[in-house]
């Protein structure tokens, strides 16, 4: 299967253009083509016959189909995607009253092993090329200009199935496509990549200064409940993690951002808020808790969600120790909400990969 276009940043799809003996002028016209127009097929785009020749030899346009699409009464689409190899990824669609939030998948499967989690309950077959992430949001796109919204994607979170920071080069490609002011043009601080704690990505996402958001998986406010709950924290642990935030927000200035799943009777104690409290209390002004319900899975019912009482109680600590918090609105509670949850089921459903 030939790789998508969509892979090639706005610099790269201008060498192509020169190493096929053209000017890169004609770089803009395709991206034009792709981003502006939104066209499907590259026999519509916009260039010299000879250009898109040179292009249909190398790339297309769509390596994935539309498998399931599941539309909540929130307005919530979530999309099971079909990639060419027969392997399936999910997109969703949350409509906020800022504007239209895309959630991205970035891996086939995930191997960081979160005890709570839909995604990881199938192992990590491979990365996901840039091409088949920026696709993601097209698609979403394309379908916003279907349904007749006169509405584009305006905010990103890469917080789908996988771990962004595992799949480095292809997550910052497909970042410097989607922010480009040429093309889709979604501004930098609308984009929120999340991770499970990757320290020695963090710095190197630091020191790459793309203003883009980051937010880090939490879950627990020391390495005992973290490594329970969190394989990740054995390689990672806080000692290593917490120095890399704190380089993360002394370099970039921007804002970190800690998700904070609350498993009843678990991680949900108001003693666990004060650990969190202290934790995070030197850098407490840069920071901010997103306090997220648990959407229940089949496959861990060893974990329920928190009472909206126990995550009050957690709320209210955090608070009184000056932490800036706040509780996730929940989006698609009617269908398969939990990340993962809709390809797991159809993959057992199905068979599929």
């Amino acid at each position: 299967m030939k790789p998508s276009i969509y892979g090639l940043t706005f610099d790269q799809l201008s060498e192509a253009c020169v190493s096929w003996g053209y000017s890169a002028f004609h770089a803009r016209q395709i991206w034009d083509s792709l981003y502006i127009d939104r066209v499907k097929h590259i026999e519509d785009i916009s260039v010299r016959a000879e250009v898109r020749e040179a292009l249909a030899a190398e790339y297309v346009i769509s390596t994935q189909d539309l498998f399931v699409k599941q539309e909540a009464g929130d307005g919530t689409v979530k999309f099971l995607l079909k990639l060419h190899d027969g392997h399936y990824i999910e997109t969703v669609l949350m409509r906020h009253k800022y504007g239209r939030s895309v959630c991205v998948t970035t891996q086939v499967g995930c191997n960081i092993g979160c005890s709570f989690c839909a995604s990881g309950l199938l192992k990590k077959t491979r990365d996901l090329t840039a091409g088949e992430v920026v696709e993601q949001i097209m698609t979403v796109q394309h379908y916003l200009d279907e349904v007749g919204e006169g509405a584009r994607v305006s905010h990103i979170v890469v917080m789908g199935i996988g771990e962004p920071f595992d799949n480095f080069d292809n997550l910052v490609d497909f970042l410097r496509v989607v922010k480009d002011e040429r093309g889709l043009a979604i501004a930098p601080r609308k984009i929120n990549v999340s991770t499970s704690g990757l320290a020695d990505k963090i710095y190197k996402f630091a020191d790459l200064d793309l203003r883009i958001n980051l937010a880090l998986s939490l879950h627990a406010p020391n390495d005992a409940l973290r490594t329970q709950i969190m394989k990740i924290n054995r390689a990672f642990p806080l000692d290593k993690l917490m120095p890399a935030i704190r380089y993360y927000v002394e370099t970039t200035n921007k804002r970190i951002t800690f998700e904070y799943i609350l498993l009843s009777k678990v991680n949900d104690l108001p003693e666990h808020a004060e650990e969190l409290a202290d934790l995070i209390d030197d850098i407490k002004d840069k920071s901010y808790v997103n306090l997220i319900p648990y959407n229940p899975v089949n496959e861990h019912i060893q974990y329920e969600r928190s009472t909206s009482e126990d995550i009050m109680a957690f709320y209210d600590v955090l608070k009184k120790r000056g932490i800036n918090t706040g509780v996730r609105l929940e989006h698609g509670t009617d269908i398969d909400a939990a990340c993962g949850q809709l390809r797991s089921k159809h993959m057992n459903v199905e068979g599929a990969k």
